[in-house]
């Protein structure tokens, strides 16, 4: 897991400091230094464990920037609001190694072009955040009827503020993949390569045979997208859109 393996490293590079301190190895050093051995140590036992290598930035700048903010005098209880803030926005991220992130309006233009030969019909996006795809796209297609599942509570609160004059778009809180997907002609998800597997088994499970799968920037592993969109904006967005076999097929592969 890894918030364990952020606990762990970090209780690594104290281990260090201490050993190093009670050995005599040091002497006379300033916190500084102590703060930069804690870190580097940190960081050498993230390496070690395996994390990904944005922790080894975030090990390497955690204990500096605790010593830092430490002498700016900030009263506790902003600390407490921001833990508090951050814990509304991104709630289980820890967890489930999916951030916040927000579609942005080119992205929506390219799914939009994506629906536009359809058929009416419904449309969910797994991990929608403050709905920044399904309300303009439910502005653009009245006929569809479109479901957003979010998690953290910041965000999902924001969506339904925003989407609450649009009746053909509904917001829950909770967990995506405690939904049904078999009901959706269309399921748009933006998370990050870690859920990726879990979500090609659920689609291949439960959608039903011609319906798709746009997955912004994270492809499915093990299976070839049927096209790419290629977004023109400036994070170079693709759009891996994946069209459901047959039960048949399905089972062959």
């Amino acid at each position: 897991m890894p918030l364990l393996k952020a606990l762990a490293a970090q209780l690594a590079g104290v281990a260090l400091v201490f050993f190093l301190l009670r050995s005599g190895l040091l002497g006379a050093v300033p916190p500084w230094a102590l703060i930069a051995i804690q870190a580097v140590g940190a960081c050498a036992a993230a390496v070690a464990l395996g994390s990904e290598r944005w922790w080894w930035v975030i090990h390497l700048c955690f204990s500096p920037l605790l010593l830092a903010v430490g002498q700016l005098g900030i009263p506790p209880g902003w600390y407490l609001g921001l833990f508090v803030l951050l814990s509304l926005v991104y709630w289980s991220t820890f967890r489930t190694r999916v951030p916040l992130f927000l579609s942005n309006h080119a992205t929506v233009e390219a799914v939009a072009a994506l629906l536009a030969g359809r058929p009416e019909a419904r449309l969910l996006d797994i991990g929608s955040g403050t709905a920044s795809v399904l309300r303009p796209l439910a502005r653009r297609f009245p006929g569809w009827r479109f479901l957003g599942i979010e998690s953290a509570p910041l965000p999902h609160l924001l969506a339904c503020l925003l989407a609450r004059k649009q009746a053909n778009v509904q917001l829950r809180r909770g967990d995506f993949f405690a939904q049904d997907w078999g009901d959706y002609a269309v399921i748009y998800a933006f998370l990050s390569p870690v859920p990726m597997q879990r979500v090609r088994e659920k689609a291949l499970l439960e959608m039903r045979a011609g319906s798709v799968l746009i997955s912004n920037s994270f492809p499915l592993p093990e299976t070839v997208p049927d096209h790419v969109v290629e977004v023109a904006d400036s994070r170079r967005t693709h759009l891996y859109c994946y069209t459901i076999p047959s039960r048949k097929k399905r089972k062959g592969r």
